[in-house]
């Protein structure tokens, strides 16, 4: 008897054995972390096999995981290239777009991905830094589209998401009960920053820095190891670390909003297209957002 795989199932197992995870898969396929387990769980009942590890932080392949994995590659990417010649359209040309590092690996990668499926004649350029930075290059004509990370919205933007920011450390960690405390934080253009510092103050809580850099490699770094604590939004906190709460001894952090800006002046076809693709898939996954 024939049997079809679904895609979506093997898109999935793909996702997971990329990631590590049930969560940061979501985050890749836009996507809950229930409905990623519930796709991976149909996998293996269709095969009748276990194709994960789950007795790890993160989880690994089993053996006939490792088995199924290239094939599975293999067959996404023949259904992507057919899609792709089978859509294309005459859109083409380069669109130019800034997103604050700490947000990309949450958010970006199915969003961009999508989109090049659909328009592969478009170039995408993708430029990380500090929101500040970016909206400076949006108003001088050196981006077509920014995503922010601020804490208000405004009537210059669309609010895709608004988002608590959290202290965040180490699964298990206690360097929060250190006095003083050390944190690490972004350099003077970070916007988490300066909420951060304000309210280890007015809660009167010593501190000290433990790193200051733009560099995530740092800052996650610091934080794995137990070192220090910061501050993220909340859907973007990896696995492996925790969200410490105010029982913690920490100053609650306020509400942030991703927000997106379109170039001021005559904006390209291309970068209108980016914006609906944008916001659409942030509407789908956020709905309230919408």
């Amino acid at each position: 008897m024939t049997r079809e795989i679904d895609l979506s199932l093997l898109r999935a197992f793909v996702a997971v054995s990329e990631t590590g995870g049930m969560t940061a898969a979501g985050r890749h396929l836009n996507l809950t972390q229930a409905a990623v387990s519930q796709q991976i769980k149909r996998l293996e009942e269709l095969f009748d096999k276990k194709l994960f590890d789950r007795t790890h932080r993160l989880l690994t392949s089993t053996p006939s995981g490792e088995k199924l994995l290239p094939h599975a590659e293999r067959i996404l990417s023949l259904n992507d290239d057919i899609w792709g010649r089978m859509t294309s359209s005459a859109l083409e040309g380069q669109v130019r777009i800034g997103v604050p590092h700490d947000i990309i690996d949450a958010f970006m990668p199915p969003i961009l991905r999508g989109f090049s499926k659909a328009w592969p004649g478009v170039e995408i350029s993708l430029e990380c830094t500090y929101s500040s930075i970016l909206i400076h290059a949006l108003e001088n004509g050196k981006l077509d589209l920014v995503l922010t990370t601020e804490d208000k919205p405004n009537d210059r933007s669309q609010l895709l998401l608004s988002d608590q920011l959290v202290w965040v450390g180490a699964i298990g960690g206690s360097i929060h009960e250190r006095t003083p405390l050390p944190v690490t934080l972004g350099d003077e253009n970070c916007g988490y920053r300066a909420v951060a510092l304000k309210g280890l103050s007015e809660m009167g809580r010593d501190w000290r820095y433990a790193s200051a850099s733009s560099d995530l490699t740092a800052f996650f770094g610091t934080l794995e190891a137990d070192l220090a604590i910061g501050p993220l939004l909340s859907q973007t906190v990896p696995e492996g670390f925790e969200i410490l709460d105010t029982g913690s001894g920490l100053p609650s952090l306020p509400t942030f909003h991703i927000n997106l800006y379109v170039a001021p002046t005559a904006p390209s076809a291309i970068a209108l297209e980016l914006e609906k693709h944008i916001t659409k898939s942030f509407a789908s996954r956020y709905p309230k957002a919408a």
